[in-house]
């Protein structure tokens, strides 16, 4: 086996040194964090490389030994909406060159490739692409309530897949959706599933209480509750969450606890679905609790009887794999990877219909049938184990050494 790598991990619109876990772009810093720590445990050196978005980060920071964060300037020293960080591409591609040559820049969202792949053309070291989320076709129904795509994304998605030496999608459908709309050849993307960190996301302890909120509330619940953990926007769903909470009896309604932060690109959305809550009667069924930190979205999983994730699009839906880590079954759309994270029937139920009655349905039937959340819990976490971040590192230090040329 050939020695350590020096990767460089190319993210320019989201710094990966928190792990946010359902805050803007959350899922997304978790697989990046997660994949470098993973890499650094091999022995590589993983080096992330994002926007300076703040005057006070500094240019380089070690989050631990073999992780590296540098941050560059592109643009002004402050927080921007996707939408407008696309306009320092440029800026942000002269910050790379100035660094050494790596053995293997890595980037993760277009926009990362688009400013990285020409670096790495002239450094003359292979460029891998990982999409993350990829525009919505022109005039797709999951685009409503979206901010208008930029016009350089379409062009700028197409140009990385085609170009890069490989592109490692996050699931078959995030594969699939590469090849046919982005022009990808098959023959150089590959399959790296995410991981799961099963000493965080775990079942609840025999002595262990469920979550509260607050902690020191002397309120219960009688039914429990659901989680929703996402961002607040739209393309997440979380309206139809709440539509279908109204349509369980509330003889047995569980409360619904939606964790997330809006976007910058959503401000108003939650104070929206706050209205849609006390419309519909929910006030004292409904808690919004923000974007948690990862222990705690941990155990919000785990005190959970359901997650719910109707998400229009995902490329994997990690929340998922982490409930089912948790011993948490989920109804999940059939939607792109929750396909591959859900196990329909065993662990938890993929839904075809957006109806709030059927979700409701689901819900209902999974509350109400004998033993049959016990089974899927069971079964949840044998199939979670199956993802963890040593493998998905493993994958990825394979799919970099045949660049390479190494055996």
């Amino acid at each position: 086996m050939s020695g350590s790598l020096r990767i460089l991990f190319v993210s320019m619109h989201t710094s990966p040194a928190t792990l946010p876990g359902t805050g803007d772009a959350g899922g997304m810093n978790v697989v990046e964090r997660c994949q470098a720590e993973a890499l650094a445990a091999l022995g590589h050196r993983v080096e992330l490389v994002t926007r300076r978005s703040s005057p006070d980060d500094p240019d380089e920071v070690e989050l631990l030994p073999n992780v590296v964060l540098r941050h560059l300037d592109a643009g002004p020293r402050t927080p921007l909406a996707k939408s407008a960080i696309d306009e320092h591409i440029d800026e942000f591609s002269a910050g790379l060159a100035r660094l050494a040559p790596p053995d293997v820049v890595h980037s993760h969202h277009w926009m990362s490739g688009v400013a990285a792949l020409p670096v790495a053309e002239s450094w003359g070291v292979p460029h891998v692409q990982s999409f993350h989320s990829v525009a919505a076709m022109p005039g797709s129904p999951l685009s409503a309530g979206e901010p208008p795509e930029s016009p350089r994304r379409v062009p700028g998605e197409a140009l990385v897949a085609t170009r890069s030496q490989a592109v490692v999608a996050i699931s078959a459908a995030e594969a699939q959706t590469v090849i046919d709309r982005c022009g990808a050849d098959a023959e150089r993307v590959s399959i790296v599933s995410p991981g799961v960190d099963h000493d965080q996301f775990r079942p609840l302890g025999p002595d262990e209480q469920p979550w509260q909120w607050p902690a020191s509330s002397p309120r219960a619940w009688p039914h429990g509750y659901v989680l929703v953990a996402a961002r607040l926007e739209p393309l997440k769903g979380p309206d139809l969450a709440i539509q279908a909470l109204a349509q369980v009896d509330p003889e047995i309604r569980p409360h619904l606890v939606v964790a997330g932060d809006a976007s910058s690109a959503f401000a108003s959305y939650e104070r929206d679905l706050q209205v849609m809550v006390t419309e519909l009667g929910l006030a004292s069924h409904v808690t919004f609790v923000g974007a948690q930190p990862r222990p705690e979205l941990a155990r919000l999983l785990r005190g959970a009887r359901v997650v719910l994730v109707p998400s229009h699009s995902e490329t994997f839906g990690l929340v998922a794999l982490e409930a089912a880590a948790s011993e948490t079954p989920v109804i999940a759309a059939a939607a792109g990877g929750l396909r591959e994270a859900v196990a329909h029937g065993v662990t938890g139920q993929l839904m075809d219909s957006r109806r709030p009655e059927d979700w409701a349905l689901a819900l209902t039937r999974l509350l109400m049938v004998p033993g049959l959340l016990d089974r899927m819990s069971r079964v949840s976490r044998v199939h979670a184990r199956r993802f963890e971040w040593t493998w998905a590192a493993q994958r990825l230090v394979a799919v970099y050494r045949e660049l390479l040329g190494e055996s």
